[in-house]
């Protein structure tokens, strides 16, 4: 039960037995939200590839890692929602999240993979098994790390599709750095939604863990006298 002594003479602590790794349920909810969303994502990603351009298409590593201006077969896209809110525009992303950091594929090999660990880290050493918004949250940012990593490793570039408000423009004459005055320039993918919603989660379930820890009754004194 939460919250209760651990006999004397044990060495077994209330946050041992409460840690998420020693939960079959927690290990199992935070593989199936990483398993499901790193499926979805590169189903779509494959569907996407297969379909949107009007033929499939291939990308072959020797081509596309060494060359941080490859460029894909023309193709219109595809409207996805009215009102010019979503098109499916097949790009190859040599960067992070939305292009940044193009060309640096290495580091971010590395990065992805010391990001992954420490999800894991994360997961077994400083969450409890009640924990199951912030288990999603890990699963959401592994599955996105593993998904884009994928990428990188057997294309040697992140395969993106979604294209936000692709007719949109900024107003006023605004525009962003380098002059793309389009409303959402950036095209993306399944995965980069896991990693933003992760985080995002991720930052709900720490202040829901500080709420509670505020809120949480303070511990007996050492040795104080039962009434």
């Amino acid at each position: 039960m939460e919250g209760e002594t651990a006999p004397a003479g044990s060495t077994t602590t209330t946050s041992a037995r409460d840690a998420a790794w020693r939960s079959p349920a927690a290990c199992l909810l935070l593989l199936a939200v990483t398993v499901a969303a790193l499926a979805i994502d590169l189903a779509t990603k494959q569907w996407a590839f297969r379909t949107v351009a009007g033929e499939p298409v291939e990308l072959r590593y020797a081509e596309v890692a060494h060359d941080t201006n490859y460029r894909l077969p023309f193709h219109t896209g595809v409207r996805a929602l009215p009102y010019d809110l979503l098109d499916f525009r097949l790009v190859v992303n040599h960067g992070a999240v939305f292009g940044l950091g193009n060309g640096r594929r290495a580091v971010f090999i590395v990065f992805t993979i010391g990001a992954v660990l420490a999800g894991a880290f994360v997961f077994a050493r400083w969450t409890r098994k009640g924990d199951w918004l912030t288990h999603v949250a890990i699963g959401l940012v592994l599955a996105g790390g593993l998904g884009n990593l994928y990428d990188r490793i057997v294309y040697g570039a992140v395969r993106d599709f979604f294209h936000m408000l692709p007719r949109w423009h900024l107003p006023f004459g605004l525009a962003w750095p380098g002059g793309n005055n389009e409303a959402f320039p950036w095209v993306f993918n399944v995965a980069d939604v896991c990693l933003l919603a992760g985080m995002a989660l991720l930052l709900i379930g720490v202040h829901r863990s500080e709420r509670r820890l505020r809120h949480a009754p303070a511990p007996a004194a050492a040795g104080e006298a039962s009434p």
